[in-house]
């Protein structure tokens, strides 16, 4: 019969012996925001593409759409995607927003934009990025057609982080406004600066070693759009558009803003036989 000291110190190795091998057939965990995309899924970008391809477009001319809703006095969300009417403009499929513009709105003004990523990871999103165009009392255009710029910004919360663009009203014709967007939108890539050099991971999404690079543009997603607010006007000024170019260094920027005392840029220079002068 074993001994009741003894038991005790055997179950202790035994327990321990079976975490530790509990812990070898354990998969290691790691955190969502470090796991790989799922490869084994189809492009959400190429199934985007396809369904707007496939879609039967209701519009063709400017006066076809609804201009009922007014332009938000602040950004709104609004998303565009499967469900959503689809026009086809200049021979390309497109879903697009209509507004009417505010009448006593003293000209010029802003109007903000921020396209929201369409995914959880970054690697595999895209962004629906716009056209504007502003139409008269008669929806003629009152102007070329304009790609809106979207440059990207990570702020402390959602309302201020995405990539952002504005566009500015001049005409005094201008009533309404549709929001598409063109071919080249939808081909194009928005500048995203991301910092992976953190993590020695490919987990880290496989993103370049220079710890940026581009986001698709796509067919469909969310678009905050409304009158410039101090908040968006904040992001937009700050947004980052493209990779910062290399610079001197902050000592030499200093040096030539602010010259050093001992800087040949002065005027008044020490004068060298001060010293041999004298009575």
């Amino acid at each position: 019969m074993l001994n009741r000291t003894r038991i005790v110190p055997l179950c202790l190795a035994l327990g321990a012996g079976l975490l530790l091998g509990g812990c070898h057939a354990a998969k290691v965990l790691v955190p969502p925001n470090l796991r790989a995309a799922d490869t084994t899924t189809d492009d959400p970008l190429k199934l985007a593409q396809t369904r707007l391809a496939d879609a039967t477009p209701c519009c063709t001319n400017f006066a076809d759409f609804s201009y009922q809703n007014p332009l938000p006095w602040q950004p709104q969300k609004f998303t565009v995607g499967p469900g959503s009417s689809v026009a086809n403009i200049s021979g390309t499929h497109t879903y697009f927003l209509a507004f009417k513009l505010p009448e006593n709105a003293k000209l010029p003004y802003r109007i903000a934009f921020k396209a929201e990523l369409s995914g959880r990871w970054v690697k595999t999103s895209y962004l629906f990025a716009p056209t504007v165009v502003l139409l008269d009392s008669g929806f003629q255009p009152t102007g070329a057609s304009d790609d809106i710029k979207l440059c990207e910004r990570m702020g402390w919360s959602d309302e201020t982080s995405g990539a952002f663009g504005a566009y500015t009203v001049n005409s005094a014709d201008a009533r309404y406004m549709l929001i598409y967007s063109s071919a080249d939108q939808q081909s194009g890539k928005t500048y995203w600066e991301q910092s992976p050099a953190a993590f020695n991971s490919k987990a880290t999404l496989a993103m370049n070693n220079t710890g940026s690079f581009s986001v698709q543009h796509g067919p469909d997603g969310t678009l905050w759009v409304g009158m410039m607010n101090d908040t968006y006007a904040k992001a937009v000024d700050d947004s980052i558009c493209g990779k910062h170019e290399k610079g001197d260094g902050v000592l030499n920027t200093l040096r030539s803003a602010v010259p050093l005392p001992w800087s040949g840029d002065h005027s008044a220079t020490p004068d060298k036989n001060a010293g041999n002068k004298g009575g």
